[in-house]
């Protein structure tokens, strides 16, 4: 059957009387009965962004918890979620995103390409799947079967196959919590993942049933909504990035001179970040949002030192942000250095330690474009620091600021180019990478005379840290002795002290007094003190040739980053270092903190910090990563499942791709007129205007219409029957224009909708709907959905089941991509 038009909504006439309301007068289709006197009003009831308080006022009970105010609440929640990620986007038209999704598309290949390893053809060179390797698991280790769930990994055993003459058959054996299964090893490596938790138990809620796969088949299909959500939130953010512009820099003939200063011969890891660089600053017409990965002296400064000079010969200003103090001293004076040949760029050094009167200065030449290069902590990040014309941001170790610190770097990515310096990135950082929505060079070839450091991990003993300081110490080194926390310190110090009376020794924290602490540094930097007993104040910045050996102290307490880092600050000479790891009883041990010392052993060659973090999203908590929003989803399958449905998904981006229809083409075919009841009508203020303000809202987008209809009961409190009807088809039609729906109608107990959406896109949102009720009546065929119903439904329950089951798709629409 056809769709019926619709009949078109006709304005208010002039003719009638100002202050009478007419009898069966119609207002957007909605007849009202009877005459009465209104009040004139100023102003329009529904303001868009109207506060509560200008609203007129009257003392009404909450709205009552019902249909509209369940879509309402779960509309506002996910406006809550998206609303900072999707600030200040701009529209965009179907052309523009079909050119974009082909850029991510492009840039996704290329991240694979780089980071891991795959051919242009998306095969070969070790591919990126997550599947496990059987012969690597140990017995009560969790695994997913992709098809059958969560089970724990038994043994690997040879059995005989049934009706086989071919003698017995590799087996790895998986309990269930209703059985035993097995299956051959060659198909193994190719279903089974390993399964990580976001939390320290590692144990999962509860082993899948051989006999129940719909529960197993619902977890799985709730973690690929959470990949669908989690992509849509990239590609906008990404598509957003890309629609800013900036004229490439020109290519300064001077920079082969600045480059030809660097005194050693880059690697060609290094040769291939330099080249990338290069190619963002001064081929791109969008800001550089490069993540350079290198291992600790594996050259990722000198990258961003060529990044500056480009950016400053254009006459724009460059600021280098570091965690610590320390960095930021360190990262000063290399510049200071390399720039001394420039005499005209002026470098300025600010930070929490200055006068006040030094950091006024220094606040004034930042404004008024006298300092070139600023470099510092997170002091650069306040709202007096004002630039005069800031062309590049560099950060170096971003894992180490805050959330509000992290916030604000990330708003100045849409406006400036920004290069991220990392031996291991932040979880989401590497996750961006990964999936090619960041570009990044990975460093991963250490210089010629570097040697690889040493790893012991084992419980603490006064035996083992003597005897660890007195080698390095009887070969002419230093030592870093480092602790988790302040308390302890002297401790160590006075222990320290008695057992090598004639070794200077000093204790280093952030919470010391600014110039002792960089006397402390110095002092340690030039030889003077042999022994630094310190927090992991020093994980990052100090550069000391002479100290090979660093000892840590409850290591259980780090992070694996921390720890990498930490590790890090030894091996960087030609002399063999190493790092003695130390944790008290293994008994008090969480899980999580002994997988992530084994993993700290298992990288324990040079390059791999990149990997570890990989390893280290695997191990920690998803919180940082993903938001604490979707952590239980990917929960549901555990990480590595999740990533390759990721991997998979990102391959397959546009194929979830919805338009939505205009609003007032639109048709909804169902004859429920409500009429509002002449109490309701005396009790309403101006009702002509408040309807067609209803309208309005409708028309403009789902969250106005939420808005207007919270407003409304606000102010007048649950409305009655007929006024929630009328409401109802502002929400149906609302929620049809933006799912791709053009008209809805029905004959007898079918209902049919016809839409714009594919059958994948149709699928996925029917997989998302929390209600078999609705699921298991619709089905799509060529461009309508239709559903069947057990009986032809009175009016009214009719467009109260239509309302429910759009409410039920609409919920899918943060994983679809809506251009």
């Amino acid at each position: 059957m056809a769709a019926v038009q619709a009949p078109p909504l006709p304005t208010p006439t002039p003719k009638l009387p100002p202050l009478c309301f007419p009898f069966h007068s119609r207002v957007s289709g909605f007849p009202i009965q009877r005459f009465r006197p209104l009040s004139i009003r100023t102003c329009a009831f529904y303001t868009e962004g109207i506060p509560a308080s200008l609203a007129p006022r009257r003392e009404k009970k909450s709205p009552e918890t019902d249909d509209i105010a369940l879509l309402n609440e779960r509309i506002r929640r996910e406006h809550g979620r998206r609303q900072e990620s999707s600030k200040g986007i701009p529209a965009m038209d179907s052309a523009e995103a079909d050119k974009y999704i082909r850029m991510v598309k492009e840039q996704q290949q290329r991240g694979l390409q780089k980071l891991r390893g795959v051919d242009a053809d998306g095969k070969g060179g070790g591919g990126f799947g997550y599947r496990v390797d059987p012969y690597a698991l140990r017995p009560g280790d969790y695994v997913v079967h992709k098809k059958v769930g969560i089970g724990k990994f038994a043994a690997i055993k040879y059995d005989v196959p049934k009706d086989s003459s071919s003698g017995p058959v590799e087996y790895v054996f998986i309990e269930y919590a209703d059985g035993m299964a097995k299956l051959p090893v060659n198909k193994a490596s190719r279903m089974l993942y390993r399964y990580n938790l976001p939390n320290e138990t590692k144990k999962p809620r509860a082993l899948s049933k051989l006999n129940d796969p719909s529960t197993w088949e619902r977890r799985r299909i709730k973690g690929k909504i959470a990949v669908q959500k989690m992509i849509v939130d990239l590609m906008e953010l990404y598509l957003h990035r890309l629609k800013q512009k900036r004229p490439p820099y020109l290519k300064n003939p001077e920079m082969t001179d600045f480059a030809a200063q660097f005194p050693y011969e880059p690697t060609p890891d290094q040769k291939q970040a330099f080249i990338d660089v290069e190619k963002d600053l001064t081929e791109r017409e969008t800001p550089m949002d490069r993540l350079i990965c290198g291992d600790v002296g594996f050259g990722k400064t000198e990258v961003a030192l060529r990044a500056i000079f480009c950016v400053i010969s254009a006459g724009k200003q460059a600021m280098v942000l570091a965690p610590t103090i320390v960095l930021a001293k360190q990262h000063f004076d290399v510049i200071s250095e390399r720039f001394s040949m420039y005499p005209h760029i002026k470098i300025g050094l600010l930070s929490r330690f200055q006068t006040k009167s030094e950091k006024e200065e220094y606040l004034s030449m930042i404004k008024s474009g006298h300092l070139d290069i600023i470099v510092g902590t997170h002091a650069l990040l306040g709202n007096r620091v004002v630039y005069s014309n800031l062309g590049l941001l560099v950060v170096d170790e971003e894992q180490r600021f805050g959330v509000k610190q992290k916030e604000k770097i990330a708003s100045f990515k849409t406006s400036v180019d920004v290069l991220t310096l990392s031996a291991t990135p932040i979880p989401r950082t590497l996750y961006l990478a990964l999936t090619g929505f960041r570009d990044a060079s990975l460093i991963s070839t250490p210089p010629p005379e570097r040697v690889p450091i040493k790893t012991h991990l084992s419980a603490y003993s006064k035996e083992k840290v003597l005897s660890a300081i007195k080698f390095e110490l009887d070969r002419g080194g230093q030592v870093f002795y480092v602790l988790p926390r302040i308390k302890g310190l002297e401790e160590v110090q006075e222990f320290l002290e008695h057992s090598f009376p004639n070794i200077a020794s000093a204790v280093a924290h952030g919470k010391q007094y600014s110039k002792q602490l960089e006397e402390t540094m110095e002092s340690f930097a030039l030889g003077e003190i042999k022994i630094l007993i310190s927090t992991n104040i020093v994980e990052s910045g100090l550069d000391i040739q002479n100290a090979n050996t660093i000892i840590i102290q409850d290591v259980h307490q780090f992070g694996l980053a921390q720890l990498y880092q930490l590790r890090g600050r030894v091996g960087r000479a030609d002399k063999e270092a190493f790092a003695y790891l130390f944790y008290p009883d293994k008994s008090l041990l969480s899980d999580q903190a002994l997988e992530r010392l084994a993993a700290i052993e298992e990288y324990g060659h040079l390059g791999q910090g990149f990997h570890l973090a990989e390893r280290d999203m695997g191990i920690r908590g998803f919180g940082n990563i993903f938001g604490e929003q979707q952590t239980g989803d990917i929960g549901n399958v555990g990480i590595d499942l999740f990533f390759e449905m990721l991997f998979e998904s990102l391959s397959k981006v546009e194929e979830h791709r919805l338009v939505p229809e205009p609003y007032k083409k639109v048709q909804i075919d169902v004859n429920v007129t409500p009429h509002l009841s002449s109490e309701y009508i005396n009790y309403l203020e101006n009702p002509i205007e408040l309807i067609n303000e209803a309208e309005k809202a409708a028309e403009r987008d789902m969250w106005s219409l939420m808005q207007f209809t919270e407003h409304l009961r606000r102010q007048y409190g649950k409305e009655p029957r007929s006024m929630e009807l009328l409401l109802k088809k502002l929400y149906i039609r609302r929620m049809a224009a933006d799912l791709g729906i053009s008209s809805i109608y029905t004959v007898g107990k079918t209902v049919g909708m016809t839409t714009n959406m594919s059958k994948k896109v149709f699928k996925l949102m029917t997989d998302s709907m929390a209600s078999d009720i609705h699921r298991n009546c619709l089905s799509f065929t060529g461009n309508e959905i239709k559903a069947e119903l057990l009986l032809e439904l009175p009016r009214e329950q009719l467009l109260n089941w239509i309302f429910q089951c759009l409410t039920e798709l609409y919920a899918a629409l943060p994983a679809l991509v809506k251009y």
